[in-house]
């Protein structure tokens, strides 16, 4: 009897479909917890008018939720970035998933309004962990073009975290209570963490092989955080992270600020009924989740198109929301409120252009770091965004059905400042990149001069 050996052409074959499955399945377990994260972040969308309830508070002390949460998030961003790049993604994404279950098991049995709101921050805290990690891993284990293409289906499927934060928790608040609804959402965590723990590579790079562990002089203290400084400057002064970051800013503001807090209010102020402002979130969610599957195909292929798309849509946001608050006697049609919040969504898959920046225009060893400050961006809005809302409903009464209107208008102004600082930087990256074609460089992306680009 013989034997065929196998040649090494088919042993390579094999060895490569087995990593490319690895990679996929580490991929799907880091999503897993962004999905998680996602679900969390979302959950006071429709659980903010019983959260006021349950702690007896007004709408500027229901908008603290979010400054806190979204505010340890913004703050951590940048530290996650240098950690991801020293330590790798997997440990951080298991760190992110338990705290969270941690976060959300407390604030499910917080008595009092100051224990909700360290269980936000704590929230934002594992949050803050999760994306830039998500990001990281797939900078490592995908090409620049497939990168475009994970950050918009990583978007996609988080959208199913902010499907469930919409009428399947408002069913469950109300059939089973506060308490049992929040501590099922940790157990969602704590299966994420299971799924990292099983499926991400334990050493899928450098950065995640286990170092041997000495004792940190306070030389070696000082000299790794000049190095993390150094880090985060040369991040900053690339005008494609810069770009990026007010992409960020400037695309995600109001979606977030709608998402995140205000648009049930806001919905339920216009006549809508809990049950049909839920409804509308779903839409939001499901308009953004097929915005993300289009921005990820079209702009990974054009991405020479990328910045223009995200400007225009902040430019429509901004516009369509102007129109819709100073037209109809601050009541717009139900059907055309539906419309704006569709459009409104792909805000958030746009936003995530700017990561695209980041990493095109910044070395493999910065991708943690610069994606860490371009998410700043976008969430420093957010928070702006969200706590000038409840201060105006404060000021302004929350019963009166003009409160909204100049609320909402506060927040269009954090946006446009955001658009018009991204035209500045977009100029700034496109003058660069032409200077260094000129010059015989290899660029990113090749830019077309035209004439409303700095003069060389």
């Amino acid at each position: 009897m013989t034997f065929a050996l196998s040649s090494p052409s088919a042993v390579a074959s094999v060895a490569r479909s087995a990593a490319a499955s690895t990679r996929v399945r580490g991929l799907a377990a880091a999503i897993a917890v962004y999905a998680t994260a996602v679900f969390h972040r979302s959950s006071l969308g429709v659980a903010g008018l019983d959260a006021a309830d349950r702690f007896g508070i007004s709408a500027g002390a229901l908008s603290v939720f979010v400054l806190l949460q979204l505010g340890v998030y913004a703050g951590m961003q940048i530290p996650t970035g240098v950690l991801v790049d020293r330590f790798g993604p997997r440990r951080l994404l298991l760190v992110a998933a338990s705290t969270s279950a941690l976060a959300q098991l407390w604030f499910a049995v917080a008595p009092s309004y100051a224990g909700a709101l360290g269980a936000r921050a704590l929230l934002g805290a594992g949050d803050a962990l999760t994306f830039v990690s998500v990001l990281r891993f797939a900078s490592q284990h995908f090409s620049a073009r497939r990168f475009t293409l994970i950050v918009a289906v990583t978007g996609t499927i988080g959208s199913l975290g902010a499907v469930a934060a919409t009428i399947p928790l408002d069913a469950a608040l109300h059939s089973v209570g506060w308490t049992p609804t929040f501590a099922v959402a940790a157990l969602t965590s704590v299966l994420a963490a299971a799924a990292v723990f099983r499926f991400v590579p334990d050493a899928s790079s450098g950065a995640d092989v286990v170092l041997p562990r000495r004792e940190r002089s306070p030389v070696d203290v000082r000299a790794s955080l000049v190095r993390v400084a150094s880090n985060v400057r040369a991040a900053w002064s690339t005008p494609g992270t810069r770009a990026g970051f007010w992409v960020h800013f400037s695309t995600m503001t109001f979606t977030t600020m709608f998402g995140v807090l205000w648009g049930v209010p806001y919905l339920v102020a216009q006549g809508f009924s809990r049950s049909q402002a839920s409804a509308m979130l779903t839409l939001s969610v499901a308009a953004g989740a097929a915005a993300s599957v289009t921005v990820g195909a079209v702009f990974g292929r054009y991405r020479a198109a990328r910045v223009p798309f995200a400007l225009g849509i902040a430019a429509i946001t901004v516009a369509g929301w102007s129109a819709l608050l100073l037209g109809f006697g601050g009541r717009p049609p139900q059907w055309l409120l539906a419309v704006a919040v569709a459009v409104t969504a792909v805000g958030g898959p746009a936003s995530g252009i700017g990561f695209s920046l980041a990493r095109d225009y910044n070395p493999v060893h910065l991708v943690g770091t610069s994606s860490g400050v371009v998410n700043v961006g976008g969430f420093s809005a957010s928070i702006m965004a969200t706590v000038a809302v409840g201060q105006v409903l404060d000021l302004a009464g929350a019963e009166d059905p003009g409160a909204f209107r100049l609320a909402f208008a506060a927040a269009l102004v954090v946006q446009a400042f955001g658009a018009v600082q991204a035209v500045r930087w977009y100029r700034r990256l496109r003058s660069q990149v032409l200077v260094a074609q000129e010059r015989g460089e290899v660029v990113p992306v090749p830019a077309t001069r035209r004439r409303w680009d700095h003069a060389a």
